[in-house]
């Protein structure tokens, strides 16, 4: 049986008719920016998330790039950035003119560790950038407790976590601002491209609306030195329809790592993903690690079974960053989890035969 790492197909499958309908409801308005469809999916995304405001934008970097120009952030500023997370997290701070700084992960959870936040803090940092990556949410209390004594803002890469709970609450409702990506393969994805902002902060919000749409709350009025990033009408039309599914997709993903919890509990080269107490995550992926992770992955792929390494290069070690003149081992744990980590075919339309066929491949390769 070949397993793929993501089916495209079935979403599209279950929701035929609704999409099918949504795509002629848009086709039917004759109205194609920032109209109906963006204004009723900013306002149910707002509820789901627990926020007063949602802002519908281009792509998830360009959501996180917005609040740190809504907040004025920018030149001579730091922000403080997980080691261990997708680079779009650092480039939005560097398209804004700041610096990110970086903070290695908890290595159990791979989220940023608010133990060694309190560290990295100079008169300079003005937020700190929690990434709730592979669906489950940073430690915020500690987050948003250590940024209220030093007078910082505390912004939500939500991109990978739609749903994913934090004491009760929903991630992007947990600091000041939220950044939200809408690519296809996210647990709410697009058919194309897309993004959000949500934030309880009524001035952030308006001018997040402003600075996403050249700079203008009046058209030839521009207040600022804006930028075109507008979340496409046909896109919200797709993206009211998924929400709706979302936490039944979640449960079913949850449904889906339950068993793989349970299956690799007996299996001691391979470590398994750690949910701490308060947490309930969404699995976006599920990632575990091995010390001979590319031996690992091959195995599988000869048994048929697609993986991907989220992320095989860390921020810092990327060409992208040379100028930074960081080095080899200036974030030991991040990089020791690119060597290590891997992540196993997860989503809501697994079926048992696939789960159990990627349980049993994995055990009998484990035990060969």
């Amino acid at each position: 049986m070949k397993i793929p790492f993501v089916d495209f197909n079935a979403p599209y499958i279950e929701l035929k008719d609704a999409l099918d309908a949504a795509y002629r409801r848009f086709m039917g308005s004759a109205w194609y920016v920032l109209g109906h469809e963006v204004e009723a999916f900013e306002g149910e995304y707002a509820a789901y998330c627990g926020s007063r405001h949602c802002i519908g934008v281009g792509n998830g970097l360009d959501a996180l790039y917005l609040i740190l120009r809504g907040y004025g952030i920018g030149a001579g500023d730091e922000v403080i950035v997980p080691s261990n997370t997708y680079i779009a997290s650092w480039l939005a701070v560097s398209q804004a003119g700041a610096t990110p700084v970086p903070v290695e992960p908890d290595p159990r959870t791979y989220n940023i560790d608010p133990d060694r936040i309190a560290q990295a803090i100079t008169p300079r940092t003005r937020a700190i950038m929690a990434v709730h990556l592979y669906g489950q949410s940073a430690e915020m209390d500690p987050i948003c407790a250590l940024a209220r004594e030093h007078g910082l803002k505390v912004i939500e890469d939500a991109a990978q976590a739609q749903g994913a709970r934090y004491k009760g609450r929903r991630t992007g409702h947990l600091g000041d601002a939220a950044g939200h990506s809408f690519y296809p393969t996210k647990n709410l994805g697009a058919l194309g491209d897309g993004g959000a902002v949500t934030t309880d902060d009524p001035e952030l919000a308006d001018r997040i609306r402003m600075l996403r749409n050249y700079g203008s709350k009046q058209r030839y009025h521009n207040e600022f030195k804006g930028v075109n990033s507008r979340l496409d009408e046909l896109q919200a039309a797709f993206l009211r329809v998924k929400l709706r599914k979302l936490d039944d997709w979640n449960a079913r993903r949850q449904t889906v790592a339950r068993y793989y919890l349970e299956a690799f509990a007996d299996q001691p080269d391979l470590i398994r993903p750690c949910i701490p107490a308060g947490s309930q995550p969404v699995w976006h992926q599920f990632v575990v690690r091995h010390p001979q992770r590319d031996l690992f992955q091959q195995r599988l792929a000869d048994a048929g079974i697609a993986t991907l390494i989220h992320y095989p290069v860390p921020p810092h070690l990327s060409p992208a960053y040379a100028d930074s003149h960081f080095t080899q081992g200036d974030y030991p744990i991040a990089e020791e989890l690119a060597r290590t980590i891997l992540s196993l075919p997860i989503g809501p339309h697994m079926v048992r035969e696939q789960i159990e066929e990627v349980t049993t491949s994995i055990q009998r390769i484990l035990h060969s």
